[in-house]
């Protein structure tokens, strides 16, 4: 007798789900333990904008109420942002749900995308769910001299062909940090096909204080066939609300917002997105205090003898030298939690999220006692 489960798409059963941070609370229960701190999901360890929690406080009288559909005040606020019509603004709970859209919309049988090593997992997950055939092509390889384990653009265009209708490229790249400076992937865009979405995500812009950096939003009217995503949920601390949005052509953005499904994002989440645009200061604070941990942690990583990947968002990927998910169930035993990367081929590397300089000094002091390594006698020293 045949189940019904039989008949679900290749894709689809195929598929590996998603392995999100562990919470807080489940490590608490498991392990007894009352002091856990969390440095794996790449969250702002200084929380939302006092603005935007003001305005989701203030929400909640109205919150039996389905929200705006069209999301209008947000979608105003971003089109103040980036200089452009509402018509090219496509919201969504986070930026991961945009990737789903795109890939509901332009990918399914018969059709392909084409995503770099190491790229983040989404990527794979929405293509495989659309059933379309998912084409992964190397990245430059750890001996690299400035961007080990990037994205490989030519790499990338090789795989290109007839069935390819969404590339998907992550700029800076999680898990590991890596970037694509402005010459380069502009090159890069202009080189693939236009019947080719390219879909570049900025989800740790904000992070990025490099020069070179491109911010792809300003080349909308140069390339149709460009999507840029965003995310409040990493500089502007708003992860547990779940907002992001795409940039797109009017034309793109129409067949997007077909297969979106209306009340997205919430309430609570529109308002604190709104509000957290119109709060500078806070988001100066989040990022010296990125910073400043930034550089705390490598300072340690480096006394501790441990290589990392160079990275511009607000993690270091570090390399432990044994199978990493063997040092994050030490680390969890001491109440921290970071983030294992083997089901990315990184299979000796942990991904460490900055946090406050007393969370980063317990981070160091924790992972040298799992390791046997001494810190040495400024390690770890907050700042």
């Amino acid at each position: 007798m045949v189940k019904f489960i039989d008949h679900c798409c290749d894709g689809i059963r195929q598929l590996r789900p998603y392995e999100a941070g562990k919470p807080i609370s489940q490590i608490e229960r498991e392990f007894g333990l009352t002091d856990v701190i969390k440095l794996a999901s790449n969250e702002n360890p200084l929380g939302p904008s006092p603005k935007a929690l003001a305005a989701m406080r203030a929400e909640l009288d109205g919150i039996a109420l389905y929200p705006d559909g069209n999301a209008f005040a947000l979608k105003q606020a971003l089109a103040a942002k980036h200089g452009v019509g509402t018509d090219r603004i496509t919201v969504g709970s986070g930026s991961d749900h945009l990737l789903e859209l795109v890939a509901r919309a332009f990918l399914g049988p018969g059709r392909s995308a084409v995503i770099s090593r190491y790229a983040f997992a989404i990527y794979a997950i929405v293509t495989q769910g659309a059933s379309a055939e998912l084409k992964v092509a190397a990245a430059n390889p750890p001996a690299h001299p400035t961007q080990p384990y990037g994205h490989d653009l030519e790499a990338i265009l090789a795989l290109i062909d007839a069935t390819t209708r969404v590339v998907f490229i992550a700029n800076p790249n999680n898990p590991t940090g890596t970037w694509l400076g402005r010459a380069a992937l502009e090159r890069f865009i202009a080189r693939v096909p236009p019947t080719v979405l390219v879909l570049v995500d900025e989800a740790y812009v904000e992070y990025v204080e490099q020069p070179e950096y491109p911010d792809c939003s300003r080349w909308l009217d140069r390339f149709p066939n460009l999507v840029v995503t965003r995310t409040f949920s990493k500089a502007y601390g708003l992860a547990g609300v779940r907002v992001g949005y795409a940039l797109a052509s009017a034309e793109v953005t129409d067949l997007i917002n077909r297969v979106r499904l209306a009340f997205n994002p919430n309430a609570l989440g529109q308002a604190g997105a709104v509000a957290a645009l119109d709060d500078a200061a806070h988001l100066r604070a989040t990022l010296e205090l990125n910073r400043a941990g930034m550089a705390q942690l490598a300072a340690g990583f480096d006394r501790l003898g441990l290589p990392r990947i160079p990275s511009v968002c607000n993690f270091h990927t570090v390399d432990v030298g044994r199978p990493g998910r063997e040092v994050f169930d030490a680390l969890l035993r001491q109440g921290v939690i970071v983030r294992p990367v083997d089901n990315y081929g990184l299979a000796t590397h942990l991904r460490i999220s900055v946090g406050r300089p007393e969370h980063n000094d317990r981070l160091l002091a924790a992972l040298g006692k799992v390791l046997g390594k001494a810190l040495g006698r400024d390690a770890g020293a907050g700042g």
